[in-house]
């Protein structure tokens, strides 16, 4: 994986844990529709699921007790 600038994904005040267990969740959406769909695909799916964040297909919301700390 290359080191992607995740400073857009992080300006909006999104902690770094958001983004792990967002980046995480992400990865496992796709791995289980890739194995439903039975698609073998050679790039990784934590690459796909950043990838999706980098490109705005996908918002992370932090709860406001979280995102004020």
């Amino acid at each position: 994986m290359l080191n992607q600038d995740l400073s857009k994904i992080l300006s909006g005040n999104i902690s770094r844990y958001s983004l792990v267990a967002a980046t995480a969740k992400r990865a496992r959406e796709i791995s289980d529709k890739n194995l439903e769909d039975k698609v073998i695909t050679t790039e990784k799916a934590v690459s796909l699921a950043l990838n999706d964040f980098l490109n705005d297909k996908y918002k992370i919301v932090e709860p406001e007790e979280i995102a004020n700390i």
